[in-house]
């Protein structure tokens, strides 16, 4: 990617959908009414996120850390993720995008996991879009998983420890199919990354607001790009040095 002093749109963007309990609870509504509701903000980011021109948009849906959620807390939204797969694919593919699922996807039962595979089957060779879910996600258990998978694949794994570089263990990684996010957003008014993404947004640009994710619209989701736009990208160098980059760019 070109780095760029003003970046106008991210290629990515990842969003913590955080604050559908406390919408339904602020309602006097049960909290699996704002998982409801909050299916339809994930709908309406995935059509502003294609009308944008983002090339990737990672949501995350379910932590590692949400099944120690209450167990009937858990069912209701293991049967929304089932009742979104089956009614969304349809309208993901006439959207032109991609959907893939990231996460521990074992700990989910035969019905669930057979869902996602026909769903990201439905959608692979869409290219408008590329939509990844995380859910059962961690980002410590991802650099886990990513580092058992290169010393599985290695064949001296002394050596494997001597050399191993970060590129090698950023292609082992869940979402090394996409760069490293531009703009991590977090609704619900949390100022933190919850375990989500933690090598890759390494660089991202954090955007939090007090917006309760049902809530989350197309207008707020361009007020977070807008406020992107505004950010000066210096991946460890001055300012002087990517403006310096960015006049020799346009030269070029």
């Amino acid at each position: 990617m070109t780095r760029q002093t003003r970046p106008t749109v991210p290629r990515h963007v990842a969003i913590i959908m955080d604050g559908n309990g406390r919408w339904a609870t602020a309602r006097h509504l049960p909290r699996v009414a704002g998982h409801s509701r909050g299916v339809d903000a994930v709908r309406a980011v995935i059509e502003q996120a294609g009308r944008r021109g983002v090339e990737y948009l990672t949501l995350f849906a379910f932590s590692s850390e949400n099944w120690k959620r209450p167990q009937d807390e858990v069912s209701t939204l293991m049967r929304l993720f089932v009742n979104a797969l089956q009614k969304e694919v349809g309208r993901l593919g006439e959207n032109g995008v991609r959907m893939r699922v990231v996460g521990e996807l074992a700990a989910f039962d035969s019905q669930l996991q057979s869902l996602i595979r026909d769903a990201e089957r439905q959608t692979m060779h869409n290219s408008r879009l590329q939509l990844t879910i995380c859910a059962s996600y961690g980002g410590r258990w991802d650099i886990v998983q990513s580092v058992r998978s290169l010393i599985a694949a290695a064949a001296d794994p002394r050596e494997l420890a001597r050399a191993l570089t970060e590129r090698q263990l950023a292609e082992h990684l869940g979402l090394a199919f996409a760069p490293d996010p531009d703009l991590l957003i977090r609704t619900g008014g949390e100022q933190r990354i919850s375990n989500f993404l933690l090598w890759q947004c390494a660089y991202s640009e954090l955007y939090f607001t007090h917006t309760l994710w049902p809530d989350f619209d197309a207008a707020a989701f361009d007020a977070a790009l807008a406020w992107f736009a505004t950010r000066e990208r210096r991946f460890g160098q001055t300012s002087a040095q990517v403006s310096r980059s960015a006049a020799e760019q346009l030269r070029a």
